[in-house]
């Protein structure tokens, strides 16, 4: 009963709006009192948890991004790929597509790639001649690839509390992040094909109308030497994802500053204020939802969910289609952290004992809490995406359904019942 009632202050108070962190504290104090455990035992419990250096992981990316975002890296990436394949019909979509991956690849950021990719292509695409509705729709369903292509925030939480290598985290949601990108690629280019597009007038800025191939080329050479070196530093072993970010933000300091000139002191502050506001929030959440899961594990709730589940059905299949459905629902209610923090420490005993690979999961986790983002009532992205680009909600609403029934719900059911999408690679590099 008293895990019910908890279930329901934490339904009531993200209703009406109570920020998110403090959701998770006051189930937590309803139920260290309801339930008489000691605080003094579940406490030290929390502060031990986050004594973990992966952590330090979240807030360096966050530094990372935004120093890309505002020292021009972002933009460099985008002409360069538009350069590329912009100059096709349905092209600037493709760019924006290509280009949020890309971002995605050094920032571990869904709303970094929105706030940066955005930014510069809402105006582009317009200009092009795409409606605004589906110009948002296109840019913050791609933003979500930053979740997806590693390395990814919401992956090193999740391999923080699942026990689980961070590595092969980050590998699990590259396959799912590519027939992503190809996916909705298909559907721009299907959408535009007899659109009045004007391909002619793909860049907005005159200075860079008027560069060389081979001066975009080099310009961008800069910000795409930064994956390689973030991810190739993971992968070979070199660095952990800690010190791949830390290197990341060293990286991004000269490059906005000397290279690029459009770093200041003033941006720069501003991004560390940025992270270190973030961090905060996100500190408290997760010393919330570290007592939280403690509570639940003592109380045995992942058992009595999974007889719960069993008593509707024994199959596989069909109860991996209810905690799809479990997921989707939390994915709209919370933001993808907030439910990586919640649904991990309840769900991953369930699917363990389903016999899915908890790498497996990774992937499934993440294309869920990923459409999450852009799916009502919450959907976080999808009313930012709104606010930059000045785009009616009910003018987006309609691309935004047609990207989660043909792109979105394909690549969940294709990672769910697939293994190897997001198998494949964590066996075949890290030998697992």
């Amino acid at each position: 009963m008293e895990m019910l009632i908890a279930l329901v202050i934490l339904i009531v108070t993200l209703i009406i709006g109570i920020p998110i962190p403090f959701v998770f504290l006051a189930t937590v104090i309803y139920l260290i009192f309801s339930l008489g455990y000691d605080p003094s035992f579940l406490i030290p419990y929390g502060f031990s948890k986050l004594n973990n250096m992966v952590l330090l992981a979240i807030p360096l990316f966050i530094m990372a991004g935004g120093m890309m975002s505002l020292g021009g890296i972002g933009r460099r990436i985008v002409d360069f790929t538009e350069m590329i394949v912009g100059k096709t019909k349905g092209g600037m979509g493709v760019v924006t597509i290509i280009a949020c991956a890309i971002f995605g690849a050094m920032s571990g950021s869904a709303a970094a790639a929105l706030n940066s990719i955005g930014a510069i292509m809402f105006p582009r695409l317009e200009k092009s001649g795409y409606s605004k509705g589906f110009a948002a729709s296109l840019i913050i369903s791609s933003s979500v690839l930053g979740l997806l292509i590693p390395p990814s925030a919401i992956m090193i939480l999740y391999a923080w509390i699942g026990n689980q290598s961070v590595l092969a985290s980050f590998l699990a949601t590259l396959g799912p992040g590519i027939i992503l990108m190809i996916l909705l690629s298909i559907i721009n280019t299907i959408y535009m094909k007899d659109k009045d597009i004007n391909i002619q007038q793909n860049n907005d800025n005159p200075e860079l109308l008027s560069t060389s191939k081979k001066r975009t080329s080099m310009l961008a050479i800069p910000g795409l030497l930064m994956p390689f070196i973030v991810l190739g530093g993971i992968y070979s072993g070199a660095m952990t994802p800690t010190e791949a970010a830390a290197v990341a933000v060293v990286y991004s300091i000269p490059i906005g500053f000397w290279f690029y000139k459009e770093l200041n002191r003033k941006r720069l502050y501003q991004s560390f204020v940025e992270a270190a506001t973030t961090t905060g929030v996100l500190m408290v959440m997760l010393f919330g939802i570290m007592l939280l899961s403690r509570i639940i594990i003592m109380e045995n709730i992942p058992d009595t969910l999974m007889k719960f589940l069993l008593s509707i059905t024994e199959n596989t299949l069909l109860l991996m289609l209810l905690i799809n459905l479990f997921l989707i629902v939390i994915g709209m209610l919370m933001d993808d952290v907030s439910a990586v923090l919640l649904a991990t420490p309840l769900l991953l005993p369930i699917v363990v004992n389903l016999g899915i690979d908890p790498i497996h999961f990774a992937a499934i986790i993440g294309v869920n809490l990923g459409m999450g983002l852009l799916t009502p009532p919450t959907a976080p992205l999808l009313y930012l995406g709104g606010r930059m680009s000045k785009a009616p909600i009910n003018t987006m609403m309609g691309p935004t359904m047609l990207m989660i029934l043909f792109a979105w719900l394909p690549t969940l059911i294709i990672t769910t019942f697939i293994p190897e999408v997001a198998l494949f690679l964590p066996r075949l590099l890290l030998g697992l």
